[in-house]
This record gives C-alpha cells, structure tokens and sequence, in this order.
C-alpha cells in the first residue's frame, strides 16, 4: 500500500485528502506544519509527499530543500501561490510536480499516480553521511566508517537529529535549546558547548577543525554534509 504524508496547515485539507486518499486505498499520515512534515518523513518513511507551501513554522521551499538534503522521497507541492516563479523554484528546489489551490481530488489522485508509476516505492531507509558516519533517521542509529554504531546520549542525538534533518541550514540558539531541552532552557548556551564538542569528538575527524558541525558564532549551528 502507498504511503502517502500530507502536509498543510489547513485542518480542512488535511481531512479531505485522508478521507479521499484513503478510500482509494492509500495509507496517510498528516502534518500541519514543515517541522512536522521533516519529523513525519524521517520516522515514517512515506513514498510520497504531498507538501503546502504556507507553512506556519517553515516556508515550503525550506521543507523541499531539507528533505532532499537526505531522502529521494517524491513530493507534490500543493499550494496557493499560482506564480511562475513559485512554480520554477519549487522544481528546482527538487519537487516532482506542482498542483494549484483550488483543486479537484481526481486530478491530484491522478498525479500521484503518475509520479509513484515513474518511482519506486519502498526505497532505502534515509540515512545522512556525517563524515565517514551514517546517520540511520529512521532507526535512530549512528553507524561509525567500520560500520560498528557510535553510542549517543539522548540529548546527543536531539541536536543531531535536528542538524541532519536541515542541512546546510542555521538553526538558531534558542531553537535548538527549546527543542532538545525545554523553552525554559532557552539562555543555557553553555549546554550546547558542551554536547556539540561531544557530537563532535565522536563523528568529526578533526574536532578542533569540524567540517560538518559548524558553529556560527552568537548565531547558532549549521549541519554541512
């Protein structure tokens, strides 16, 4: 059965496609915003992502970029804006088609025929290379260059995770603080010192040096692949 996650703030929208989709024998999964849409596709895998760009927390493109930063997964954009512009760089951001709002349900099912046809389903479990490391997102599990695992705390793994799911993108002090800690740890810097030197010691090559965990400094930290 096709694994389908939508993502899109309207509660109405999401309804409507579970309801349709479902009845045409799809399984779906929803979220309603591109923090959701990242966490959905890393822990449940979809075969196609039917992606809003108007999200409350991230902007589309943001979503498209993150995920094609680890997975192939096919994606849909879904959305309102109708512009040319739009339209080219959500294509070239690495989405596989592009349907306006309004729409009508037959023509999107028949979309998404047509890019799973031209996709295989149940591809690989999503991985992101830290370095000589593979980052298993789905099995939670950091696999070293000898392919033994590299043991990681809980909070290790909670700014990791966060990192890897946005490559190239600055994540800010407070947000990785709020997420992996709570909002009341939000200027408690010094934690993030010290676990980044430890994600570092056990996936860089040279910690003193690190290429793929870099600090922007009073900024925030950024994952390069």
């Amino acid at each position: 059965m096709t694994r389908v996650l939508v993502v899109d703030d309207s509660q109405q929208i999401r309804a409507t496609l579970r309801l349709n989709l479902r009845a045409r024998q799809y399984e779906v999964a929803v979220a309603p915003d591109g923090n959701g849409a990242l966490t959905g596709a890393a822990d449940w895998y979809p075969d196609l992502v039917i992606l809003d760009l108007g999200l409350p927390d991230l902007d589309g493109m943001d979503v498209i970029r993150g995920l094609r930063g680890w997975s192939q997964v096919p994606i849909i954009v879904l959305s309102g804006r109708t512009g040319g512009d739009d339209k080219v760089e959500a294509l070239n951001a690495g989405a596989d088609d592009y349907v306006t709002k309004p729409f009508g349900v037959e023509e999107l099912v028949a979309r998404i025929r047509a890019v799973t046809r031209r996709t295989p389903v149940a591809g690989p479990r999503p991985t992101v290379d830290v370095g000589r490391n593979a980052v298993d997102l789905t099995g939670k599990i950091v696999y070293g260059p000898d392919g033994g695992r590299v043991h990681l705390t809980p909070t290790e793994w909670g700014l990791l995770e966060i990192l890897a799911r946005h490559p190239g993108t600055l994540i800010s002090r407070q947000r990785l603080l709020a997420e992996v800690w709570s909002p009341k740890h939000v200027d408690a810097v010094n934690y993030l010192r010290v676990y980044l030197a430890s994600l570092r010691r056990k996936l860089e090559d040279d910690p003193s040096r690190p290429r793929h965990l870099i600090t922007e400094p009073g900024r925030g930290y950024r994952f390069d692949p």
